[in-house]
């Protein structure tokens, strides 16, 4: 196999990535014990060798060039991925490290994997982790995320989807609700009660409801005076203010009911569920600090 690179050039490309993270060329110098002139040189031994500029520079700043941009994604993941290799062939696969970017939608990541990430981080604590919360689908060929949590698996071949969990739907509202508006006792009184919405981010489409009648599942479009858009947990927050019935998962709001300041209602069409799955792309070396929190919200979520 003939040679692409030399030491040269490797050394420069990891301090390019390093000026790109930081935005600053002295900042990279410091982190690599050089000088920031070291920086400079390797950069621009990369722009001449490639033909673009990486960056736009300014007295006072640097930002990547679009080329710049497109570059620094793919080295950092190639620097990634080498040094993940050496760990697994140097016996150090069972020590995870570096930063791991994830994407949790907003319920399921206040309820169920923010407060999960001490324990992770005790156990892996060379891991870092920056949390993006967004209930929007994460693209990994675009996005720099490492792993997505989301409602279901997309009809991409190019993930591996792992399912954590199917959390079970409820109807809640406030004893103070119920008392003012009436219990609803069948679906068909739904119609004349004030129905908390959401509109799905993906769409922009008011969410229907799902019940099971008859042992079907049906979705049943309600209506109301209030509605939220992005933030489901408004809609929560919404409904234990008292405004009206709202459909959302057991988890969110299950200590509410323990405390009574919820009530669930409807309960004899209940027991609908929904999936939460794990999203990351394939690869033929999954990173170990992917692999190690893939494992640990299996270990804690699937049980």
């Amino acid at each position: 196999m003939k040679r692409a690179f030399d030491d040269l050039q490797v050394g420069s490309i990891e301090l390019f990535c390093l000026a790109a993270e930081l935005s600053s060329f002295s900042a990279a110098a410091v982190a690599a014990s050089v000088t920031p002139a070291a920086v400079s040189r390797s950069v621009s031994r990369l722009e001449a060798r490639l033909g673009v500029r990486l960056f736009v520079r300014t007295t006072r700043q640097i930002r990547l060039t679009d080329e710049g941009q497109l570059y620094f994604e793919q080295c950092r993941g190639a620097l990634a991925t080498l040094v993940d290799a050496e760990r697994q062939v140097s016996g150090l696969h069972g020590k995870p490290a570096g930063l791991l970017r994830i994407s949790p939608p907003t319920p399921y990541a206040h309820y169920r994997v923010l407060p999960l990430l001490p324990e992770f981080r005790a156990r892996y604590p060379e891991v870092s982790l920056q949390v993006h919360v967004s209930n929007r689908n994460v693209d990994f060929s675009d996005d720099v995320y490492d792993l997505s949590v989301r409602g279901r698996a997309p009809d991409d071949s190019n993930l591996i989807a792992r399912k954590l969990e199917d959390a079970e739907m409820v109807i809640v509202a406030t004893p103070g609700y119920l008392k003012r508006a009436g219990t609803p006792r069948g679906v068909e009184d739904l119609q004349r009660h004030d129905c908390i919405q959401f509109d799905m981010p993906s769409s922009g489409r008011r969410r229907a409801w799902t019940l099971k009648v008859e042992g079907e599942e049906v979705d049943v479009l309600t209506a109301g005076n209030y509605g939220s858009a992005e933030d489901v947990l408004a809609s929560v927050t919404l409904a234990r203010a008292g405004a009206g019935l709202m459909q959302t998962y057991r988890f969110v709001v299950a200590e509410d009911l323990r405390a009574g300041r919820l009530v669930e209602v409807l309960q004899e069409h209940g027991g609908v569920t929904r999936p939460f799955v794990m999203l990351y792309p394939h690869a033929r070396h999954m990173s170990s600090r992917v692999r190690a929190l893939v494992d640990f919200l299996v270990e804690k979520l699937q049980r």
